[in-house]
């Protein structure tokens, strides 16, 4: 009799425990990660943010480059394209520099990556935005410092490991007007706003973020590259991280919990081209 119960309660312990085992394994599976294409239908329903310029052959860039120019090949009629007609189809001619632009690191540093040797996967990154705005506009010359990247930390903790870091001070407002860009006084000098070396060493060696972008045609600020100074930019390039210039639409997107996606094409030994920017809001 005592045999039987023993095997009795051995037999109970033996199905809660094959019961229990079920439970975890089931609600193990309802806690799975969820698919791609479950991904994709919530990001469908976000807020999407293009952060780019549209160029054409007269916007704002750098002195030192030419205009870009356009041919048109093929029209969809006859008489207007220079090679034919069925269809329509241009010849575009610009520095790689153009635009909403990515600067690989070998645009200023022999030896670094150029744009066919950047990985897909540096192209979608956690956005952060330091708003800088209210200090430009005080002071066209203001350069962000590293007690700027602190207050952001305070509110929203440290810089995530591989983030983008965008600096927003609006000067994109002033597009595509190139003299307001520039903004140049009497003597030549441009003023607009920039990065300090200080704050760029903290992001790219302490928190060690992927890539950084701006609105001005320039990561230093004017009165430092009309002296021909590009310290900060040739400090990003040549820790072989690419950033993005002439952003647009800063002040669209949050401070902290975007996505920003970074594309644009893969040319051969390329130091630059026109990018596609684009935020997916939180």
């Amino acid at each position: 009799m005592i045999a039987r119960l023993s095997k009795k309660r051995a037999l109970i312990v033996l199905f809660l425990g094959v019961l229990l085992t079920s439970i975890f394994l089931f609600a193990g599976s309802a806690a799975a990660e969820p698919t791609l294409l479950e991904i994709y239908d919530t990001l469908k329903t976000k807020e999407f943010v293009d952060l780019t310029h549209t160029f054409d052959t007269e916007i704002p860039h750098w002195p030192g480059f030419p205009k870009e120019k356009r041919e048109t090949i093929y029209w969809y009629g006859k008489g207007v394209g220079t090679m034919g007609y069925g269809f329509f189809a241009q010849v575009f001619c610009h520095v790689g520099q153009w635009g909403t632009h990515v600067d690989a690191p070998a645009h200023f540093v022999r030896g670094t990556r150029t744009l066919d040797q950047i990985d897909v996967k540096e192209m979608l990154l956690p956005l952060v935005v330091i708003d800088v705005h209210e200090k430009a506009a005080a002071n066209p010359d203001y350069t962000l410092t590293l007690d700027d990247v602190k207050e952001w930390e305070k509110k929203y903790g440290p810089v995530p490991e591989g983030a983008f870091v965008a600096m927003r001070t609006d000067w994109s407002k002033k597009w595509p007007d190139a003299a307001a860009m520039r903004n140049a006084d009497q003597a030549g000098t441009a003023h607009y706003p920039g990065w300090s070396l200080e704050a760029m060493k903290y992001l790219f060696e302490e928190r060690k973020i992927t890539a950084s972008g701006h609105e001005p045609t320039d990561t230093d600020p004017g009165v430092s590259t009309s002296k021909g100074d590009y310290t900060c930019e040739s400090y990003v390039l040549g820790q072989d991280k690419y950033q993005i210039e002439l952003l647009a639409n800063l002040d669209k997107v949050p401070e902290h919990g975007a996505i920003v996606v970074v594309a644009f094409p893969k040319p051969f030994f390329g130091s630059g081209f026109p990018a596609r920017v684009f935020a997916i809001l939180p």
